[in-house]
């Protein structure tokens, strides 16, 4: 139990204060009512440019040898060297959706990466991730987890690569934690 000598030494270390909502003719109702529509604006073309960025770095990754493709050859990249991790890429589809082993596979994936600050999306639709990385992908099965290595820090760098790591920063700002990219159709 506390001791009213105690309590009295407690202030708080500051306080708020409601205010009434600006007036209709006030200037900062007009930039209330435009912030949302900005943010409208934004979220509608965010899609496809991180679509797009995410399939620039797939192949870029790719012509630099710098992915590693397969659940199982990337729990091992990471176990072995995290800090040659970039970037992460979780995919499944409508089939895979209940498939629980891939998904407890996912949810230690995830961990991994929240804890070694790797950065780390989904896609939703597996064939495209296919075709994005060829022949280097094999099969459906071997898709589901993409990670973008760099072996050393100067060897490979790309701007898009940059701009999903941003994208993924201001995700985890709004609580959205593995955000999902749409991959854009050919």
């Amino acid at each position: 139990m506390i001791g009213s000598s105690t309590m009295e030494s407690i202030q708080p270390t500051s306080s708020v204060r409601a205010q009434a909502p600006p007036a209709a003719g006030d200037g900062l109702a007009r930039g209330v009512m435009r912030a949302p529509e900005v943010l409208v604006q934004e979220t509608a073309v965010r899609p496809q440019s991180t679509g797009k960025a995410l399939e620039e770095v797939l192949v870029s990754a790719k012509n630099n040898e710098c992915l590693t493709i397969g659940v199982y050859e990337s729990a091992k990249v990471m176990n072995v060297d995290p800090d040659s991790v970039s970037f992460c890429v979780l995919a499944t589809d409508e089939e895979y959706e209940c498939d629980i082993a891939l998904q407890i596979h996912f949810t230690l994936i995830q961990a991994f990466c929240f804890d070694n600050d790797i950065s780390i999306v989904r896609v939703n639709d597996l064939q495209r991730l296919v075709e994005i990385l060829g022949d280097k992908a094999g099969d459906l099965e071997d898709a589901h987890c993409v990670l973008i290595t760099n072996p050393n820090e100067d060897s490979w760098k790309d701007p898009a690569l940059e701009k999903l790591h941003l994208f993924c920063e201001e995700s985890r700002s709004l609580n959205d934690w593995v955000p999902e990219i749409t991959l854009l159709e050919r």
